[in-house]
């Protein structure tokens, strides 16, 4: 499980949550996000997509957590 303070949010930047956690670009890749993308946020991107920010930010932490990326 991870720590509250390092939970994948909607307002962090897409370029951020790739470099800091590798694993979740294949899930951003799944929901359509492009390369260009990675300067906005995980919300603004989803807004402008149609889907719902908090599926997407559920996805990429459970990828995180799944995959072992989060260490203390």
């Amino acid at each position: 499980m991870l720590r509250f303070d390092k939970l994948i949010r909607a307002s962090m930047i897409v370029r951020d949550v790739k470099q800091q956690y590798p694993q979740t670009v294949a899930v951003f890749e799944q929901f359509g996000f492009r390369s260009i993308c990675d300067e906005c946020t995980i919300e603004v991107v989803a807004r402008r997509q149609g889907l719902r920010p908090f599926e997407i930010i559920d996805a990429l932490n459970c990828s995180v957590v799944l995959k072992g990326g989060y260490r203390e």
